[in-house]
């Protein structure tokens, strides 16, 4: 318990010491260029950007979705034959809700580009 303590306190007064110092050597001049808002570095652009559809976030995230159970496939392939027959009948369960999902996805155009 006291070594929790102590780890707080140390890092609470090392928070409180490196806003002191930014306070005392950190920058004190404003300056009206400085303020004016920009986007991604450049000046600010008095037109709006023109928004992303919402398709190619849509690909993403599926990608993600699919990418990340698909990942789940190389640790059951490594133990397989340790753990046996039950592993089949789990990782076959498994695979049956990953292509439902992606059944899911394709009936409702989810991969579809002109929709």
């Amino acid at each position: 318990m006291s070594e929790l303590f102590l780890v707080f306190l140390v890092t609470g007064v090392l928070g409180i010491i490196l806003v002191l110092i930014n306070k005392i050597l950190g920058p004190k001049k404003s300056n009206p260029t400085k303020n004016t808002p920009f986007e991604c570095g450049s000046p600010y652009l008095q037109d709006r950007i023109t928004p992303v559809p919402i398709k190619y976030y849509l690909v993403a995230f599926l990608f993600l979705l699919f990418d990340v159970e698909v990942v789940f496939l190389f640790p059951w392939a490594l133990v397989f034959k340790k753990i046996g027959s039950p592993a089949l009948i789990y990782m076959a369960v498994y695979i049956l809700i990953l292509a439902l999902g992606f059944i899911y996805a394709w009936k409702k155009g989810a991969f579809l580009w002109e929709k």
